[in-house]
């Protein structure tokens, strides 16, 4: 039996063995979600919306395990992994609301009643990342839950750990068994057992836009349902008339929070050209001020890459002699530590186009408003994007005509429980969290009742 070997990237320890799922052995998942899916979806929506919320009360109660083992096998800093444990929490309580107002239609037809319903698909498998493994599994876990299906569970194989405990902590809250399992295993293995496999109604797949157009493919061959959220290169647009004091502290968060290992970074930053160097002046002391360190140290803002093969990636993207505008240092010694670097995006090559995904950013300048939202399109990307400016009709002329499905304008938070997420163009397919999710997990049935007599 194949096992999984889980390093801490801080300190290149091994944390923990895991025996990966075998193909078999998914066969005898599905069927046992199966079987628990078909009591779950039976029970009274207010039955099963009271255990989605002890499940989450169960979740508040081990926030700092979570966190802590969090930290562990994804390097993240503590202070990070606190809020990723809390996100699970919440979701997985906004879900609960939300099975009480899973609701179908009466639509006025003639010659009788037509209803429709708002059914289960069944079984779901949820193929989580590593870069959030904690919190993107329950993005598609809590929605299909409450939509009554049941899920499997794949995490990352360099990051099971917190995907393991929460479906303990699920069993322990009272979820039925077999409802909510994790299956720890490669994408190579478990991965495409669980895409082919004829019991499993839905793919979530968060990750690589290579291995999304794979799996999409896979799941054509038996008309399977996919979310996909891959990959990103967003640009930061900062405009003359922008807080510059206030876009230029907060600039490195949106390309260096997670190590920059996050598909919404906002690793292209394109600024005005007449506040160009004043910005940039701005920019270095605070990339400089982004402390790397101890992950479990509540002072760290950065933490490592998640594997030596990762920083070898990041690495491949930035010349000895590339023209760094700004280049941070990192901690020497064991762990995939990486420093923070600014480039001039005229002389970055792949790196300005391509998702390096660590903590890599580009600069650029740009003449005016149709400049910049021409060089914000110029990727195949559309995940997430920034616009700093004070002109409110700006603001919103911008974010219409940038491609991507989640803008912020003087901010850089993409993702909140309540709202949807997804991408555009190679970033994804459909949308994640908000209002919508759990319709995301089901299938509309149409009824129609003929009242004519005779």
């Amino acid at each position: 039996m194949h096992q999984l070997r889980v390093v801490n990237p801080a300190t290149e320890e091994t944390v923990a063995t895991v025996a990966e799922t075998t193909p078999e052995e998914v066969g005898r998942a599905v069927a046992r979600a199966r079987e628990a899916q078909r009591g779950w979806a039976a029970l009274a929506p207010a039955d099963r919306a009271r255990l989605l919320r002890r499940f989450a009360s169960a979740v508040d109660g081990r926030l700092e395990e979570l966190a802590l083992l969090e930290v562990r096998e994804a390097g993240h800093p503590i202070g990070n992994a606190r809020w990723e444990a809390g996100n699970v929490r919440d979701l997985l309580d906004y879900a609960a609301g939300g099975v009480e107002r899973l609701t179908g239609q009466q639509i006025p037809v003639a010659g009788g009643v037509n209803l429709t319903f708002a059914e289960p698909l069944g079984v779901v498998a949820v193929i989580a990342p590593w870069n959030f493994p904690l919190p993107i599994a329950a993005w598609g876990t809590a929605p299909a839950l409450a939509a009554g299906n049941a899920v499997l569970l794949k995490p990352a194989e360099t990051t099971p750990l917190t995907a393991l405990l929460l479906a303990e902590i699920a069993l322990e809250a009272g979820l039925p068994e077999g409802l909510l399992q994790t299956l720890p295993g490669t994408g190579a293995v478990t991965g495409e057992a669980l895409v082919d496999h004829p019991g499993v109604a839905k793919v979530v797949f968060t990750g690589s836009t290579a291995v999304g157009k794979r799996i999409m493919a896979r799941c054509a061959e038996g008309v399977k349902r996919v979310t996909l959220e891959l990959g990103g290169k967003s640009p930061n647009l900062v405009f003359a008339d922008a807080d510059l004091e206030r876009a230029a502290a907060s600039a490195p968060a949106s390309f260096l929070d997670n190590t920059g290992q996050d598909c919404c970074a906002r690793s292209r930053i394109l600024v005005e050209s007449s506040v160009y160097e004043r910005f940039m002046e701005l920019l270095e002391p605070a990339v400089h001020a982004f402390t790397a360190g101890d992950p479990a140290d509540p002072e760290t803002r950065m933490g490592p890459l998640i594997s030596a093969a990762q920083r070898e990636r990041v690495r491949s993207y930035v010349a000895e002699d590339a023209p760094a505008a700004i280049r941070a240092t990192a901690p020497a010694g064991k762990g995939f530590w990486y420093p923070a670097t600014v480039l001039e995006a005229a002389g970055a090559g792949a790196a300005a186009v391509d998702e390096v995904f660590g903590p890599v950013a580009t600069v650029q300048p740009f003449g005016d408003e149709a400049e910049a939202v021409e060089l914000a399109n110029a990727t195949r990307y559309g995940l997430s994007g920034s616009v700093w400016t004070r002109d409110a009709g700006r603001a919103l002329r911008v974010s219409r005509a940038v491609a991507a499905g989640n803008l912020s304008v003087n901010s850089h938070a993409s993702v909140r429980y309540a709202t949807p997420f997804g991408g555009y163009k190679e970033s994804g397919l459909g949308r994640e969290l908000g209002p919508g999710a759990l319709a995301a997990f089901t299938e509309t049935k149409n009824v129609f009742i003929a009242t004519d007599a005779g």
